[in-house]
Order: C-alpha cells, then sequence, then structure tokens
C-alpha cells in the first residue's frame, strides 16, 4: 500500500519510541519497579494529585518522580517538597515526553540513586489530551485525569488517552454542585471504547475516591513485585546450562 512520506516517517518514529519503551520497561522490571504514565489534559490537576499521593503512599513505599513540562521546574518544585527523587525533564517546544526522554530520566535515576530501592515511577506527563497517548514511555499503567469541568463529551472528541488509560479519574469532584456535569454519562462515554478501565471520582482538595485510588496504586505495586518475585524463583529453579559445541 502507497503511504505518504509524512505518514511513513510518522509510523518509523512511532516505531523507535516502542522500541525505547520497551527498553525503559526492561529496566524497570529489571528493578522491580512500577510505572505509571499519567497524562490530561493542562490543569486537569495531575501535580495535585501527585501531591496527596506523595503525602500518602511514602509512608509505605519508595518513589520517584520523572516530571515532564515544557519550560520551567515548577511543578517538579511542588513534588520535591515530599522528599522523593524528582527529575525535572523539559521537553522544549515538543507536546509529550518520548521514551528517549525518559531514558535520560533513568539513567538519572540509576546512577544518582539506587534503583532497586524504588517501589513506584510516576512519570508526569506534558499537559496535553492527544500527544501523551501516542508515545509510550515504558510505564507498566496508564493513569488519565479528566476534570469534569472539561464536559461529558471529551472522551469522544479526543478518543485516544481514555481508549489507552488503565485507569481513569475525574477529578475536581469538589466543583461538581457547581456544573451542569453528568459524571455516569462521562464513564459511560469512556466504557463505550475501554470497557476495561477502572474509574474513579476524585477530589484532591476534599479528599473523595483518594483511598480507592491509593488502594489501586498499591494492587499494582503489589502485582509487580509478586511478578519480580515468580521470575526470579523461575531462573533459580532453571539455571541456563552453557553447552559448549
Amino acid at each position: 500500500m502507497h503511504q505518504t512520506f509524512d505518514a511513513a516517517l510518522g509510523i518509523n518514529l512511532l516505531h523507535a519510541n516502542q522500541a525505547g519503551a520497551d527498553h525503559n520497561r526492561s529496566h524497570f522490571d529489571e528493578w522491580g519497579i512500577t510505572c505509571f504514565n499519567v497524562m490530561s489534559s493542562p490543569g486537569a490537576g495531575k501535580t495535585a494529585l501527585l501531591e496527596r499521593t506523595l503525602a500518602t503512599l511514602t509512608q509505605e513505599m519508595h518513589i520517584a518522580v520523572i516530571e515532564g513540562d515544557m519550560t520551567t521546574e515548577l511543578d517538579a518544585d511542588r513534588l520535591r517538597q515530599y522528599n522523593v527523587p524528582v527529575i525535572a525533564i523539559n521537553t522544549g517546544r515538543s507536546c509529550h515526553l518520548d521514551s528517549k526522554m525518559v531514558a535520560g530520566g533513568i539513567h538519572r535515576l540509576e546512577h544518582e540513586y539506587d534503583p532497586k530501592s524504588f517501589d513506584l515511577v510516576f512519570v508526569e506527563n506534558v499537559g496535553n489530551l492527544v500527544c501523551p497517548a501516542e508515545f509510550e514511555v515504558g510505564e507498566h499503567a496508564k493513569v488519565a485525569l479528566l476534570s469534569i469541568a472539561e464536559g461529558e463529551d471529551k472522551p469522544l472528541k479526543y478518543p485516544v488517552m481514555f481508549q489507552e488509560a488503565d485507569c481513569l479519574l475525574i477529578t475536581k469532584m469538589d466543583l461538581a454542585p457547581h456544573l451542569d456535569i453528568d459524571v455516569d454519562r462521562i464513564i459511560a462515554n469512556v466504557r463505550q471504547m475501554n470497557s476495561h478501565v477502572t474509574t474513579v471520582p476524585i477530589s484532591a482538595k476534599t479528599g473523595e475516591g483518594l483511598e480507592t485510588w491509593f488502594d489501586w496504586v498499591r494492587n499494582q505495586v503489589k502485582r509487580t513485585a509478586i511478578s519480580v518475585r515468580q521470575d526470579s524463583e523461575g531462573a533459580a529453579a532453571h539455571p541456563v546450562s552453557m553447552i559448549h559445541q
């Protein structure tokens, strides 16, 4: 089938990015780290969510953050107040992180800290409702945020992020009494394209739904730990023998 130059270039870029993402994930797997790619439009509440999450879960697990923004380290500085490693990546004019950028963050994580001591890495992507979902960075799960102020139709108009999400957090529920919005309609619109997604209405301001979110995170991290242990036990039970011919 004939492809335009632009279409072929796009396919090649995505293929190269996927290879990099798989490589990043292999590092996380080797170290026993669960990685989440946190995505949303600007202002949906990614950093506020991470602030509440770090305040609670750093008492239970060792967490690091790779923080993506086009410019500044404003969000990174907010998260550093929780005494966790925060590696800031400025993307310049790029509207998303890609696997090569995150590989740079992983390199710093490896050389500035003991990566095997971490349980969880959050990658906070650049605020954009389209591009981040197209480029994997090595995550084990994608977490999408949608504030109720963005409207019920956003999942239908910008479907890729919601099709790919493993967990959807409907944020800013404290605003619900002041808006003409149907949260059930948002969820129904998402489930048209992604029937398996976990949906959690939350408010970082009031705390609504946060414990459900924390439990989801705990379960994902526990699943990774079990998988790593099983892989280790399997390798010990079936050592690779060297055959000389």
